[in-house]
């Protein structure tokens, strides 16, 4: 069992990977934010837009880089979308600690389905050079979500 769960991870990783949701420029995004890994070159600019009440109504990405970049780029733009700016940071966070330890954070019932649709990255751990590579996406939605609607980050975890 325990192989056809890999299995089925590396699957979503891959399918991200070689097919990005939400690979796009986002035209009159609210926020906006690049990120670099300058250990193995991934880039991205990420594009947020905000509505009115403050939730991501769109989230969108561009830029090159690894299979897992780029799958956790997909990912993360898919599960943020209509999520608050403290949801979204929260989740940031919790994806952090699940890319670093293996393990699902404790998150209440507001973030246990996107913690699950994020499980496919947990296997990061075991090669702490990718865990950067997972988790830049999400070092760039923190500084899109930041107060400053144009910042540049680079991972340095």
């Amino acid at each position: 069992m325990f192989d056809d769960l890999r299995d089925l991870y590396q699957e979503v990783i891959l399918d991200h990977g070689r097919k990005p949701r939400n690979f796009r420029r986002l035209e009159g995004a609210s926020r906006t934010a690049r990120g670099d890994n300058p250990l193995c070159g991934d880039r991205m600019e990420l594009f947020v837009d905000l509505s009115p009440e403050g939730r991501i109504a769109d989230a969108a990405f561009q830029g090159r880089g690894c299979a897992i970049s780029m799958a956790s780029a997909s990912l993360m733009t898919e599960t943020v979308k209509g999520k608050t700016q403290a949801e979204a940071t929260e989740l940031s966070n919790k994806f952090r600690e699940l890319a670093m330890s293996g393990n699902c954070p404790e998150c209440g019932a507001s973030l246990a389905d996107e913690m699950e649709r994020l499980q496919p990255l947990a296997g990061v751990h075991e090669f702490p050079s990718r865990v950067k590579c997972a988790t830049l996406a999400w070092h760039t939605l923190n500084a899109a979500l930041a107060e400053d609607a144009q910042q540049r980050t680079a991972t340095s975890e």
